[in-house]
């Protein structure tokens, strides 16, 4: 007996590569429900987004459009200089200034460098504002010999 090789069972073989592949399948479906139900909770029910957007092509697309150029720095980087046209609601005070921005209009967000704006148009998309554009930062606006005032 012992040069003798046995047979696995051909219905047991079957039977437990048919468990094995319903349970991979069983795995993706549950990991795909959960990821949609993870989005869904994070994400607002429109479809909003926040759009990044460089400073030649918001004086192309706004120059006569009306929106809310907001810009997200402190009042004392703000007075410092500013894009003109630009209202200032700091990012530390964003939150509790909600009511003070338009739902009517795209806001248009810069800070110095980026990160504060970004930081705003997120939080303006989880709190329902749609027509949401990231200019970045002030710096790239200097760069370009952009005025400031």
């Amino acid at each position: 007996m012992a040069g003798r090789r046995t047979r696995p069972n051909r219905h047991l073989v079957r039977g437990t590569a048919a468990a094995l592949a319903l349970g991979v399948l069983l795995a993706v479906l549950l990991q795909s429900q959960a990821s949609a139900l993870h989005t869904s909770a994070v994400e607002p029910a429109t479809s909003a987004r926040l759009e990044r957007i460089d400073p030649q092509a918001y004086l192309t697309q706004f120059s006569d459009r009306p929106h809310l150029l907001l810009d997200v720095r402190t009042p004392q980087e703000f007075a410092a200089g500013h894009i003109p046209g630009a209202v200032n609601i700091s990012l530390q005070t964003l939150e509790a200034r909600l009511s003070e921005l338009p739902t009517d209009r795209p806001i248009v967000i810069y800070c110095r460098s980026g990160n504060r704006s970004a930081a705003a148009g997120n939080l303006l998309l989880r709190r329902g504002f749609a027509q949401l554009y990231d200019l970045g930062g002030i710096i790239a606006w200097q760069a370009q010999g952009l005025p400031i005032q």
